[in-house]
């Protein structure tokens, strides 16, 4: 299985690792299901950590661009879309989806999450993945 997690996975994953977000990267960094990234992606997540209200240090921020890099797929889409109108910025997220063939994005937009499915990609909570994982309890 192929997803593309939303830069808020990532933020909300690393610094509340107890919750639902922080349960799909540890699951993503056990093999549980491949994932599909991208340089707009990863450039996004960088970015918002750095200027997150919660500092990681500079080597922290490193750390997390090499494991992505080491432990994604990683895509340069060819197609671009239009379709989350109210914000551009994360047309990305389905640019690499499709280009990478991921059944599934994850994130916490509401942009994205009520599209509920494009191109056969479906758009999905954290909360919704962990079911799909069959995690029955994503608390630590």
């Amino acid at each position: 299985m192929r997803a593309v997690l939303d830069t808020n996975i990532f933020v909300s994953g690393i610094h509340w690792k107890n919750g639902a977000s922080g349960r799909v990267l540890d699951f993503w960094l056990e093999g549980k299901f491949e994932l599909i990234s991208s340089e707009a992606t990863i450039d996004e997540i960088v970015e918002t950590l750095r200027d997150f209200k919660i500092n990681l240090s500079f080597n922290e921020i490193l750390i997390w661009v090499s494991v992505l890099a080491e432990e994604s797929f990683f895509v340069e889409p060819i197609l671009a879309f239009d379709v989350v109108k109210e914000d551009q910025d994360d047309n990305k997220f389905l640019e690499a989806g499709v280009e990478g063939e991921a059944d599934y994005i994850v994130s916490k937009d509401n942009h994205l999450l009520k599209l509920v499915e494009f191109k056969d990609i479906k758009i999905v909570s954290p909360e919704e993945f962990l079911k799909v994982l069959d995690v029955k309890d994503y608390t630590r």
